[in-house]
Parts: structure tokens; C-alpha cells; sequence
């Protein structure tokens, strides 16, 4: 499988300013052709060290994928650091500048000298035309190792891979199969227990590489199919002399052997991890529940407090969601609490709004105003004042109320405040999914 490095250039990525951000799309887009990323790196704008890494990804990678310094400004020194650790020097390039001209003429300017820097190459390369910008980008090889320079603005560097950057990527034979990746997400577990109850499931070495990642909406087991085995049939049928099978039967083998050993890493993951599974296609929670709603025809009311509408606007983010919700309130105040949903002030005063108490009030009254099938609140004190010893920040109660039956979860969420209104609408959603599915809550 081809390796490559992505390498972002820009001192402003540095600076807590500005967030890189092409190196993820970037890296699903390349493992989609069946090359896998190795490493990344961010570069300020100084042609040694920017030099320095074009060198060492080289050694690295078989692909060295670089992003932004192709402007026109003094900082923009990608072309000058790539032109000097390769040792092509850089020379106008007719076709790139010809682009640059017809770009800023359809917009009605005219090139100033700092536009034509951008059409100076490094000796050899090839002209990436961008049909969403006026800096071009170019590709060289040096070192066996294919560089591939293109713009930092993600727009336009998204509108030249598909245009500009694979054809040139197919001409080296670097494409191949797409690396298969399927997400498990999980909810209730931490990091350290969804990786020991995972130990031994997915063998270490295998084809099947298993990855952790921790968030406040949960951890997600990411399985790759990194290297993909040649289907045995194929593999007998040339051992006994028969004749090769077609390329586009041989592909349809070696899909369907991939498939299967990634649904079994798949299905092993899922059976270790039990009922804290969300889903095993990376499909969020909003999504799984709004489908479970769906298929129950059931709607949905809820009543928030300290998650201030995140929840609402979560499930309100997937399409179709006015099938099954019917309203989300945010009731943060006791005297919301009390008008819209037919809270008293007695029971608020002897419970607080932080209770088990004040949850299930809220969901039965939210379902009661709404007439939806199931309301679903949430309370809490996500601080970073608020707590007493008795309710600390992080204390959150969840309240579900259906025709049958009303219940109520307490957590107790970690982190800053931000963190604590994600889990705590992430936890409300786990309650309503746990329930639609008859699972323990």
C-alpha cells in the first residue's frame, strides 16, 4: 500500500489563530484511493524548516501531499523551500502564468507583480490547474517520492484532487484499493475499559488495525483494512495452472473478502462492547434515535435546562427530524420550569431544579403540553459555579416519560462546561435510545 505525509504550511496555523484543518479531508480522501497517511505535519513560513520537512516526509513517505504558501504575499514560500531542498530551480512557467492572467481577467483585474510570482515553478514540474483559484499548484518527483504541492484555501484545494491531483496520482500507479474503515461508537464506557474489554478481539498484526479515540460524546473504535489479502479462490486456481480469472471478477473477490473481514472484526467489536454500542457505522446517536423514533412512529417533545437547546438542535440537524419531533423548549429558569411545563413552586423549592424529582416532572410535563408520544428532559449544574457539596458540578439528571411508564438517570459528568453540556446531551439521547430498544438504562 502507498504511504504518504501531508505537510500544512502557514505560520498562522501556529499561532492559535487558525485551526488546520485540510489534512482530514485530505487523509479520508487519499485512504478512499487506497493510500494510507503515515504522518502530518504543520510548518511555519521559513524555507528551512519547511525544507526540512519536505526532506524527512520523503524519507517517510511515497507521496508527500503540501498545502498553502502558493500565494502571492512575501510569506507565501512553498515553491522557494520545495525548489530548494529538491534542487530545481524555479522558472516561469508559460501555462501556469497564461492561467493566472485568464483567472484575474474574468474578474476583472489585472496581475500585479506579486501575481506573477505564482506561475515560478520548480524546474520539471507539472502545473496543477486550480479552477477555483488563481494560485496553481505542481506536482514533482524527487527521491522516488511523488511531491504534490497545492493551495491552503480548502475550497480550492478540495475542487483540484479530483481534477488535477489524481490523474497525475494514477499516472504513477499509486492508487490502489480503498482502505475499508468502519466506526463502532460507544457511549458509558471510558477509553480504558472499551480498550480492555477489546483485548485479544481483534488480533494484533492482522490485516484488521483496530484504533481508540475518546470525546465527550463517547469513544470510538475505528477497524481498518489495511491489508487486504488475495482471495483464496484466485490464489488456488493459479497454483493449479488454471487460467487467470478476469480483473473485474478478481475485484469482486477480493471486495467481498474484504467486506467479510471487516463485518467479522466488526461483529466481534460490537459483541465485546454490548448495549454501550450506538452503532456500528459511525451513524451518531441524533441519527439512531431519530431512526428508532422513525420506525416506532413515535414523536418526541423534550425539556431542556443546562444543555440550553444543544439537544433540540442536534436532532433538529438530521433531515426528516419533523416526522418525530415535535417541539424541543428550553426551560432554564424555575419560573420556565413553572409556566411551561406545570412545575410548582412547592415542589422546585423542596426538590431543587437539580433532581431526579424535577427531571421526571419535566419530561411528564412536556409530554403533557406537547401530546407527543415520549418527552424527554434533561437538568444539571454545568458549572463552573453552582455546586454545593451535595450537587457538584457535572450533576445531571435525565427524565424520560411515555405513556407506560416515566423514569430517571443520574449522571455525573467531568470537564469544563462545554464538556459537560455535550455528555449531558449525549446522555439524554442514550436514555431515549436505551429505552427504545428495551435496553438496561
Amino acid at each position: 500500500m502507498t504511504t504518504a505525509a501531508i505537510i500544512a504550511v502557514g505560520s498562522e496555523l501556529l499561532h492559535g489563530g487558525r485551526a488546520e484543518s485540510n489534512s482530514l479531508f485530505l487523509a479520508e480522501w487519499l485512504a478512499g484511493h487506497g493510500i494510507e497517511v503515515r504522518c502530518k505535519a504543520v510548518v511555519g513560513d521559513d524555507v528551512d524548516d519547511v525544507g526540512v520537512a519536505v526532506a524527512h516526509a520523503a524519507e517517510r513517505a511515497r507521496l508527500v501531499l503540501m498545502t498553502g504558501g502558493l500565494g502571492p504575499t512575501v510569506d507565501d514560500i512553498t515553491r522557494d523551500a520545495v525548489a530548494a531542498v529538491t534542487g530545481k530551480p524555479l522558472r516561469l512557467s508559460p501555462l501556469a502564468l497564461a492561467a493566472i492572467r485568464a483567472r484575474l481577467r474574468a474578474a476583472g483585474r489585472r496581475m500585479s507583480a506579486n501575481q506573477r510570482r505564482q506561475a515560478q515553478l520548480p524546474a520539471g514540474a507539472v502545473l496543477l490547474r486550480n479552477p477555483a483559484g488563481t494560485a496553481p499548484g505542481f506536482a514533482l518527483t524527487w527521491n522516488r517520492c511523488r511531491i504534490v504541492c497545492l493551495p491552503g484555501v480548502s475550497d480550492e484545494t478540495r475542487a483540484m484532487l479530483t481534477t488535477a491531483v489524481l490523474p497525475v496520482l494514477r499516472r504513477d500507479g499509486l492508487p490502489g484499493l480503498a482502505m475499508r474503515t468502519r466506526t463502532v461508537l460507544t457511549f458509558g464506557l471510558p477509553e480504558g475499559e472499551v480498550d480492555a474489554r477489546l483485548r485479544g478481539v481483534v488480533s494484533a498484526g492482522g490485516p484488521v488495525r483496530l484504533g481508540l479515540q475518546a470525546s465527550q460524546l463517547g469513544v470510538a473504535v475505528s477497524l481498518t483494512l489495511a491489508r487486504p489479502a488475495a482471495p483464496r479462490r484466485a490464489a488456488s486456481a493459479r497454483r493449479a495452472g488454471r487460467a487467470r480469472a478476469s480483473s473485474a471478477v478478481a475485484s469482486l473477490n477480493l471486495n467481498r473478502a474484504v467486506n467479510r473481514a471487516v463485518n467479522r472484526a466488526v461483529a466481534a467489536v460490537v459483541g465485546a462492547l454490548g448495549h454501550h454500542v450506538i452503532s456500528d457505522d459511525g451513524q451518531p446517536m441524533e441519527s439512531v434515535v431519530g431512526r428508532r423514533l422513525r420506525e416506532r412512529g413515535f414523536t418526541l417533545a423534550v425539556a431542556e435546562s443546562c444543555t440550553g437547546g444543544l439537544i433540540g438542535h442536534r436532532l433538529t440537524s438530521v433531515a426528516g427530524s419533523s416526522a418525530y419531533l415535535d417541539r424541543s423548549m428550553v426551560c432554564y429558569s424555575n419560573a420556565s420550569k413553572r409556566d411551561l411545563l406545570g412545575l410548582t413552586d412547592a415542589a422546585l423549592k423542596r426538590h431543587g431544579a437539580v433532581s431526579a424529582r424535577t427531571a421526571r416532572a419535566m419530561a411528564e410535563g412536556v409530554r403533557a403540553k406537547s401530546g407527543a408520544d415520549v418527552g424527554l428532559s434533561v437538568t444539571g449544574i454545568a458549572g463552573p459555579a453552582g455546586g454545593t457539596p451535595r450537587k457538584p458540578v457535572g450533576l445531571v439528571y435525565v427524565g424520560l416519560a411515555a405513556p407506560a411508564q416515566s423514569l430517571t438517570k443520574r449522571f455525573r459528568f467531568h470537564g469544563n462546561r462545554r464538556a459537560i453540556t455535550l455528555r449531558s446531551s449525549q446522555g439524554a439521547l442514550d436514555v431515549l435510545r436505551r429505552w427504545l430498544d428495551g435496553l438496561p438504562i
